[in-house]
C-alpha cells in the first residue's frame, strides 16, 4: 500500500488579539504506512477548544506552545485503517490528540480505544471526553460539591458548562447558569433542566440579576468567563464557598493585562476557596466519571448540543467562532465519514 496524502492545518503566525484566518494555513503531507507497533488512523471528528488560544502564544504554560509551520494539535476521534500492533485492530475507534489533520500514524499506545456503545463517537470529544471530564473534576473535586448546594455556572450552555449544570442537578442542587442568548437560556431551562438561566447580555445589571437568583447565596461557582462574572460571583458567595476556576474566555484575547477582581478582599472575610485546575491533573477520576456519565446518559438525564463545521479546511473558522459565541454546546469539525473501513 502506498503512502497516503493527508491535509492538515498549520499555525502560520501567532495571533495578536482575536485570531484571524491569516494565522492559519492548509498544507498536504505524505503519511507513511505503519511500522511495527504503529497504527494508521483516519480522523472522523476533531475538536476545537478555547484553551488552544493560549497554546498559540509563545510563552511557558502547562502545555508547550504550538510551533509556527507545524500542524496544530487537539482532540480527535478516528478509526484504525491499518495496524501493525496487537493493541489495536483495523476498525477500532480511537481517541487522540492528533486533531487538525486527516490522517496520523503513530505508536498504538498514543491512541485510546473508545467504546461506541456508550454514546456517539463524537461524544468522546464532548460529554464523554475532555469537556465532560473537566466539568466532573472541577465540580466534584475542586468545587467539593455537596448534595443540595446552590451552584452558579458561567458559560453554562457551553461544552463544559452544560455538563456542570446537569451533574449538579443530578445531585439535587439548585442551579443557575449564565449564557449569551435567549435561545441558549431556553435550552438550559427546558432541556438541561436547570432552575434559572440568565442572559448576561440583556439582563442589565448582572450583579442584581445574580443576586435575585440566589437570595440565599452561592455555595459553588464554576468559572468559565472571568471579568464581571467573577466579581459578581464573589459578591454573592456564601461563607466557605468554593470557586472552581476552569477558564476565563472573556480575557483570552486581551493584549494587555486587565485589573483583577476589585472585590477580591471579600474572599478573606468569607473564607472562600478560589482554585484553578487543569483536567490532566485529575485523570485518576476517569473511572468514576465514566460510571456516572454512562448512568446519566442511559437514564436520559444528560443532554448535549453540538455545533458542527464540515471539512478540515473549516477548522480555523470553527475555532474563531468560539470567541464570538457562534457555537451552541460543543464545537466540532467533521473531517470524514463515520466509518473509514
Amino acid at each position: 500500500m502506498s503512502n497516503i496524502q493527508s491535509r492538515e492545518i498549520r499555525l502560520k503566525s501567532r495571533p495578536v488579539g482575536m485570531p484571524t484566518a491569516a494565522n492559519f494555513e492548509r498544507a498536504t503531507r505524505d503519511v507513511a504506512q505503519p511500522s511495527d507497533g504503529e497504527v494508521l488512523v483516519r480522523n472522523i471528528w476533531m475538536s476545537v477548544d478555547p484553551y488552544m488560544r493560549g497554546r498559540m502564544m509563545d510563552r511557558e504554560s502547562y502545555v508547550p506552545p504550538f510551533q509556527i509551520g507545524e500542524a496544530l494539535q487537539g482532540g480527535a476521534i478516528g478509526q484504525v485503517v491499518a495496524s501493525k500492533s496487537p493493541k489495536l485492530n483495523v476498525g477500532d475507534y480511537v481517541q487522540s490528540m492528533f486533531g487538525w489533520r486527516e490522517y496520523e500514524v503513530a505508536k498504538a499506545e498514543t491512541f485510546q480505544k473508545v467504546d461506541p456503545a456508550l454514546g456517539p463517537i463524537e461524544a468522546y470529544l464532548g460529554v464523554l471526553g475532555m469537556p465532560g471530564m473537566t466539568a466532573y473534576a472541577g465540580l466534584m473535586r475542586i468545587g467539593e460539591l455537596k448534595d443540595g448546594d446552590n451552584v452558579f455556572v458561567s458559560a453554562a450552555s457551553g461544552a463544559v458548562g452544560s455538563v456542570v449544570c446537569q451533574l449538579a442537578k443530578a445531585h439535587g442542587c439548585y442551579v443557575v447558569g449564565s449564557a449569551g442568548s435567549d435561545e441558549k437560556c431556553r435550552w438550559l431551562e427546558e432541556v438541561a433542566g436547570i432552575d434559572k438561566a440568565i442572559n448576561y447580555k440583556t439582563c442589565g445589571d448582572l450583579d442584581k440579576a445574580v443576586g435575585a437568583a440566589f437570595p440565599k447565596g452561592i455555595d459553588v461557582y464554576f468559572e468559565n468567563v472571568g471579568g464581571k462574572h467573577l466579581e459578581t460571583a464573589i459578591n454573592h458567595m456564601r461563607p466557605f464557598g468554593r470557586l472552581a476556576l476552569c477558564g476565563m474566555i472573556e480575557q483570552y484575547n486581551d493584549t494587555a493585562p486587565r485589573p483583577g477582581p476589585s472585590n477580591i478582599i471579600m474572599a478573606v472575610g468569607k473564607s472562600l476557596k478560589l482554585q484553578g485546575f487543569i483536567v490532566s491533573n485529575h485523570f485518576d477520576l476517569l473511572p468514576a466519571f465514566y460510571t456516572e456519565m454512562a448512568a446519566l446518559i442511559k437514564a436520559g438525564k444528560m443532554k448535549w448540543q453540538e455545533t458542527v463545521e464540515n471539512g478540515i479546511e473549516n477548522a480555523p473558522k470553527a475555532f474563531m467562532n468560539l470567541f464570538t459565541g457562534a457555537n451552541t454546546g460543543k464545537m466540532l469539525v467533521k473531517i470524514g465519514p463515520d466509518k473509514a473501513v
